[in-house]
């Protein structure tokens, strides 16, 4: 605004100079100056007033659009401040999320490492006790056809056993039946011989007599 005033100023002074020049020139002329002079002052005068006035409401406008301006930017400032500070709890939220997922994980990869530990030691278990089950498994299966190779023979021998009993058994019963035979002709000749009352008969049954005592046991065998 001082800038304007003192530009107008100079362009005032330098036109006031032109005009006492071209008086000082034509000196022969009757002009009234001092006429002159109120007019451009007034002239002047209400030209500086103008401006001033012109120059006060541009500044207020300027002021008062700096005003809102400053406004517009100390809320947007406030709320930039706002999201600013909203921002920095929501980083920190999420820097302690991030430790605490990066703890976790190096949690999960210990005890990942740990189970393919145990799953390698339990593996190798598995396998030494599959081959140990393996070989007992082949340790009884020959144990089984050892067994039941003996079993064939002692049904083998057995059933020689049964055969030999049962072939004996069938000689000692014709032995016998041999032995009971000349037991029985025995008792047959005692019962055919004459009783004691018998002999006082008379003669003519002598020849029955003589003919039975004359009977040869061994006759019948």
């Amino acid at each position: 605004m001082r800038t304007i005033y003192e530009q107008e100023m100079k362009d005032l002074a330098a036109q006031v100079k032109d005009v006492s020049v071209t008086v000082g020139m034509d000196s022969r002329c009757h002009i009234d100056l001092s006429g002159i002079v109120e007019e451009v002052k007034a002239q002047y005068d209400a030209i500086a007033a103008r401006s001033l006035e012109e120059a006060e409401a541009y500044s207020r406008s300027q002021l008062e659009e700096q005003a809102a301006r400053s406004a517009e930017f100390g809320n947007s400032l406030q709320s930039s401040r706002c999201e600013i500070a909203d921002l920095n709890v929501r980083i920190q939220k999420l820097r302690s999320q991030i430790l605490s997922v990066k703890s976790h994980c190096l949690k999960l990869e210990e005890n990942i490492k740990a189970a393919e530990e145990q799953g390698e030691l339990a593996f190798q278990d598995a396998k030494a006790k599959l081959a140990q089950l393996e070989g007992a498994l082949q340790q009884a299966k020959q144990d089984m056809a050892r067994q039941l190779r003996e079993y064939q023979e002692l049904m083998n021998t057995k059933l020689a056993l049964d055969i030999e009993i049962a072939t004996y058994r069938k000689l000692v019963e014709g032995e016998e039946s041999r032995m009971d035979l000349p037991s029985a002709t025995v008792v047959s000749a005692v019962q055919s011989r004459p009783r004691v009352g018998e002999s006082t008969c008379p003669k003519t049954h002598g020849g029955e007599a003589q003919g039975a005592g004359d009977h040869d046991p061994k006759g019948i065998v």
